[in-house]
């Protein structure tokens, strides 16, 4: 199971009863947090995000739309007398900052937080389920996007197939893996005849902020759910361009171009009140379109 809470959905100014970055990517064993801009422990709150099961914290870049938040959640673990160990990456810098602020509130906390700088794309989390990678997104600054991903799933064995060709129940490990058996008398047993193929692994993309930037659609390519930034609709490109942002229209175009399952929009403009147009602009080039919308939690499908 992979599913992403959006706890933010705006850019830089929190109005409209919208909030800078965050989000919450759920799997079978872990809360991951994406970026952590203000407000984001009210909105954990009010959405009734287990704040305790959250180990790993992934901050894009250093605008404060998505890490001003982050100080103030690491206090509150260390109120709260969190033993279990934090891991958070994010660009080196992003450390700095961090020893700082402990230094000059003499913070001394309650649990082992390790930091990971942001220099190059990379494998950053391998868990028994699943993996993130980074990759490089283009904005004004240095920034960061993530690909979450499940790991292949074993075969599903057919016992009863299996044991009409003769494969004893302690090679199911082996068949689950994909490997065929040879029986005493040297019958080979394709795996594909006493198996079911492995259900789908899912994959979930996160951008972050970015200019268009066609290169993204070959490393999301397939992914089932992309959240690609929109800050504006395409009759302010030209703006776009200069702060280094995305279009609705440009974002739909990388997940055309990446053939991507699901396109979330996100990153609003405060300047839009309303946000149908975004879904409109976006659905013309590619159908499967949301908005990202504060509360709601999507489901990466195939």
């Amino acid at each position: 199971m992979l599913a992403v809470t959006i706890l933010g959905n705006n850019s830089a100014l929190p109005m409209h009863d919208r909030h800078p970055t965050s989000q919450v990517v759920t799997t079978e064993d872990h809360l991951f947090l994406v970026d952590c801009g203000e407000g984001t422990q009210i909105q954990m709150n009010r959405y009734k995000i287990r704040r305790s099961r959250i180990d790993h914290i992934f901050i894009s870049h250093l605008h404060g739309d998505h890490y001003f938040g982050l100080a103030g959640l690491l206090n509150s673990y260390n109120l709260t007398s969190r033993t279990e160990p934090l891991y958070i990456y994010g660009p080196a810098a992003l450390k700095e900052i961090l020893d700082l602020q402990f230094k000059v509130a003499e913070a001394h906390l309650s649990y082992p937080l390790y930091f990971h700088a942001l220099d190059e794309p990379e494998l950053l989390v391998d868990e028994r389920k699943i993996t993130v990678h980074s990759f490089r997104v283009r904005h004004r600054i240095p920034c960061w996007g993530f690909i979450f991903r499940e790991k292949p799933k074993p075969r599903k064995v057919d016992p009863d197939k299996a044991t009409d060709a003769g494969v004893p129940t302690s090679f199911y490990p082996h068949l689950k893996e994909g490997k065929d058996f040879i029986t005493d008398s040297g019958v080979l047993v394709k795996n594909e005849l006493v198996t079911k193929p492995a259900p789908p692994s899912f994959s979930y993309a996160y951008t972050a902020d970015t200019s268009y930037d066609e290169s993204i659609a070959k490393i999301v390519s397939g992914c089932g759910l992309l959240y690609h930034e929109a800050t504006y609709l395409d009759e302010m490109r030209e703006r776009a361009r200069e702060r280094f942002h995305s279009t609705a229209k440009e974002a739909a175009t990388i997940a055309r171009t990446a053939a991507v399952k699901k396109l979330i929009l996100g990153h609003f403009s405060s300047k839009y009140e309303e946000l149908d147009a975004f879904r409109q602009e976006a659905e013309a080039v590619f159908p499967e379109v949301e908005l990202a919308r504060e509360g709601v939690t999507y489901i990466v499908k195939c």
